[in-house]
């Protein structure tokens, strides 16, 4: 059996958290907004047939994961900017750096909302190093008339 696959990079990959091999998007460009394609997923993961959505309305938390995303990514460019630049009252460089961060925000929002996703799915679905042999556990939450429903 080979080594454990890392976490973080099956993440930040966006792989299937069970195999972590599997794509999880129909996409690999986040940017790919023609018939969204940016965030379509897999309905299963196609390495492992884990499946990506394990009950109805699962992905209404990611939108918790997207605020610490961009909370924590607008605190990091605050403290880059401020050591780099600076902030003063004298001028407007808090406006520059206002300015620059929401531009980055709206730019980077479809690879925050799929790295959200990637979380979020992360922490229900556990890697499986049997994942070959083991089929995937059945959620019990699926109602599959209810499915396609939003």
């Amino acid at each position: 059996m080979g080594s454990k696959p890392s976490y973080v990079l099956s993440v930040l990959g966006n792989k299937c958290p069970r195999c972590r091999q599997g794509k999880l998007y129909l996409s690999n460009n986040a940017y790919a907004f023609k018939g969204n394609k940016y965030i379509n997923m897999h309905e299963f993961c196609p390495t492992c047939g884990q499946r990506t959505e394990i009950e109805v309305g699962f992905y209404y938390g990611t939108s918790y994961v997207s605020y610490a995303i961009t909370v924590a990514f607008s605190v990091a460019t605050c403290v880059a900017w401020w050591v780099l630049v600076g902030f003063s009252i004298d001028d407007n460089r808090i406006f520059w750096w206002l300015g620059i961060n929401t531009f980055f925000l709206v730019a980077l929002q479809p690879v925050f909302m799929r790295l959200s996703r990637t979380l979020w799915l992360s922490w229900f679905v556990k890697y499986d190093p049997e994942w070959k042999t083991r089929p995937p556990e059945n959620p019990e939450r699926i109602v599959e008339d209810q499915m396609k429903n939003w």
